[in-house]
């Protein structure tokens, strides 16, 4: 293998697929990246056996080949390296890499150890736009579970009900639920949520459409010059369009800004009681009031003002109310709910295309 290549182009390839290389994995090769042209093409790839990301990359190639180097060491490398050409050459496992600057030599693994990477041949393929898709993942994402004892929770589901493509999340003490837009039926994918963040490193701003091809075992998400492919979770998700409550008893609409701040200072005296706070709505006085209390240290209530419906109190975790308040873009939000014991909603006042749900605390 000789070729040369930007350390711009290199860097960025390397840094979307090195962090998938599994360093802990007793097979030596899988903590490697696989650097491999054909047809004239450069590849970087890494895979940790159920998730795989190959970007390629623009490069001028001389002769064809292909190598597997550490990851980090090569990631880490080419990142501390000035801008500008790059000349890579192979010779046998050592690879070189030359610069104005620097010359140095990388030992690496016949690529022949390292696994072939997954491809899907006969699968069903549709698109979305990349900037829906990203929005929704960090929307979505971080609700999922990471608790290995309940497998399908570390999902991520995408799924068509009636006509509309859905991506939702839930570790079962909250629920992120964002629509993506149209979809044909049939589309059923339960995606790990460690391929989703991986994903979502990789969609940029600027990224027109995402390719998504599937069969029954694995999706593949093209990005650009990037491919990322999943193994699919197995088991039946559980049927959380139920917990969405269409009508709310209480119901409190004020300024997204107002609750994000009351519910930060009352989270600072919620400490103690893992984040529990209580919150209050009165009809009456046209206001939301949110109560914490720290037994060593002392005791706070913050109030914010909105338009009001209905009377109550509910306990639930700040931290979850939180992260809830951020994945919302509204200048205004709804938080409804209908009892102690019942689900509080959250969503945008002008839009419904994302709602999020955050199980009550017992009081």
């Amino acid at each position: 293998m000789n070729l040369q290549v930007t350390q711009e182009n290199l860097n960025r390839a390397l840094g979307a697929v090195a962090r998938v290389a599994n360093m802990r994995n007793p097979l030596p090769v899988l903590a490697n990246v696989l650097i491999k042209t054909s047809n004239n093409r450069l590849s970087i790839a890494a895979t940790n056996l159920d998730i795989a990301i190959t970007q390629y990359v623009g490069a001028k190639i001389a002769e064809e080949g292909s190598i597997t180097v550490p990851a980090r060491l090569m990631q880490d490398f080419v990142s501390s390296l000035p801008a500008g050409v790059i000349d890579v050459r192979l010779e046998g496992t050592r690879l070189h890499i030359t610069t104005e600057q620097y010359n140095s030599v990388i030992n690496g693994i016949v690529a022949d150890d390292f696994p072939e990477m997954p491809t899907i041949e006969n699968g069903r393929t549709w698109q979305l736009p990349g900037a829906v898709l990203k929005r929704g993942l960090q929307q979505v994402v971080f609700a999922a579970s990471g608790d290995e004892s309940r497998p399908v929770l570390t999902g991520v589901l995408l799924h068509v009900t009636e006509g509309k493509l859905y991506m939702a999340a839930t570790d079962s003490y909250r629920l992120g639920e964002k629509q993506l837009g149209s979809g044909e039926a049939g589309v059923n994918l339960l995606v790990p949520a460690s391929a989703m963040q991986d994903l979502l490193r990789i969609l940029g701003d600027e990224d027109d459409e995402v390719r998504v091809t599937h069969d029954e075992q694995q999706v593949l998400f093209r990005v650009g010059d990037t491919e990322l492919v999943a193994r699919l979770l197995e088991g039946k998700y559980p049927d959380y369009r139920k917990l969405i409550p269409q009508k709310f008893a209480v119901s409190a609409t004020l300024k997204r800004a107002d609750l994000v701040n009351v519910t930060k200072v009352s989270s600072l005296f919620a400490r103690e009681s893992a984040g529990s706070v209580t919150i209050d709505v009165d009809e009456a006085a046209q206001k939301l009031s949110i109560r914490s209390v720290a037994s060593q240290l002392g005791e706070n209530t913050a109030t914010a003002t909105g338009t009001i419906t209905g009377s109550g109190s509910i306990t639930l975790n700040s931290r979850y109310l939180l992260d809830a308040l951020q994945a919302l873009q509204g200048e205004s939000v709804v938080f409804g709910f209908n009892g102690k014991q019942e689900p509080t909603l959250l969503k945008d006042a002008a839009s419904a295309d994302y709602v999020h749900i955050v199980m009550p605390l017992k009081s």
